[in-house]
């Protein structure tokens, strides 16, 4: 099986900027009340009911955006939509979707295009991490490559017209917001893990996480060379080695290792994607990668290889047709 993330192929340009963003990112320069009135803007919100999305919705209802939580759990986003509530004096959303569930976001998208037609920030923030090898989403990808990367993206592909529209009538928006991590730098990419089979099992489930945000990373680059024409910004932004619960599925040395790196509050790492989706200067972000609290950085070098990007998107477009 291989030794965890595949230390024998890495290489030190690729851990340097690994370990720099897990722990060297010194302090924030952007903050929450930098954040510009949002009054009149629509967000969409994935994996909102707990961590960075819970602190996103928070900060954008206080600003004045309308707020769609678009949550597996109806229970669990209605308590957080009341617990806002109290605290903001704003409600938030609830959008039923399931990023492990092709069929469930096509559902969803229809629901919230009912009702809106511009869509000026979408969040591409849910996810999961290392969860159990057996688990598999419905339509038999790796869970952790169809709800981070293939669900996202056609999530972010069905609302497209929404975001054009948005950034055809109010200028700086339609921006795509997509959640990476620092893993992403020592990643060995396989397409023939991407789904299930003998080659998945194969894997230890944080080599698959690491792949999985290195093509968040890649997406997000494709995204904004195809669509940044008209009027899409879209950035990858890592947010910093978290305390969340995000790795709650995790056990033996996987929750160990997550323990050591997951080091910082979530109140900072939410700075970078909120500052990438409502900052002036976010306008101009267009394909980059921002690193923790919502600096610019360099991502690895395929990942704004747009030879990766069209190999990627490709393999995308081609598991979402006839959905």
């Amino acid at each position: 099986m291989g030794i965890p993330f595949s230390v024998g192929k890495m290489t030190p340009r690729n851990l340097w900027p690994a370990f720099q963003q897990s722990y060297l990112n010194g302090k924030p320069t952007w903050h929450e009340s930098d954040i510009p009135h949002l009054a009149g803007q629509v967000v969409l919100i994935t994996g909102a009911n707990s961590g960075l999305g819970k602190e996103a919705v928070r900060a954008l209802l206080e600003h004045g955006a309308k707020v769609y939580m678009a949550c597996r759990s109806r229970v669990k986003a209605e308590a957080v939509i009341s617990e806002l509530h109290i605290l903001t004096g704003k409600e938030a959303i609830f959008l039923q979707l399931d990023l492990a569930d092709l069929s469930s976001i096509k559902a969803a998208v229809e629901k919230f295009l009912r009702t809106e037609v511009k869509l000026h920030i979408l969040y591409n923030n849910g996810g999961v991490m290392i969860p159990p090898l057996e688990l598999v989403t419905r339509d038999g990808y790796d869970l952790t490559f169809g709800t981070n990367v293939l669900g996202h993206f056609y999530l972010t592909k069905l609302l497209l017209p929404a975001l054009i529209a948005a950034a055809a009538s109010t200028p700086s928006t339609g921006r795509v917001v997509n959640l990476t991590s620092a893993v992403n730098y020592v990643a060995i990419p396989d397409y023939n893990t991407f789904r299930d089979g003998p080659a998945r099992r194969k894997m230890y489930p944080i080599d698959l996480y690491s792949q999985s945000k290195w093509a968040v990373a890649v997406f997000s680059a494709e995204l904004a060379r195809r669509y940044g024409d008209q009027g899409i910004i879209s950035t990858a932004v890592n947010p910093g080695n978290l305390r969340t619960d995000l790795s709650r599925d995790a056990s033996g040395f996987a929750y160990f290792a997550t323990m050591i790196m997951m080091i910082w509050p979530v109140k900072r790492g939410v700075l970078g994607q909120l500052r990438a989706g409502t900052s002036s200067e976010g306008a101009l972000w267009n394909g980059k990668y921002i690193a923790p609290w919502g600096q610019i950085s360099h991502p690895r070098e395929d990942v704004d290889d747009p030879q990766t990007g069209k190999e990627l998107w490709a393999w995308l477009e081609e598991q979402v047709q006839g959905f």
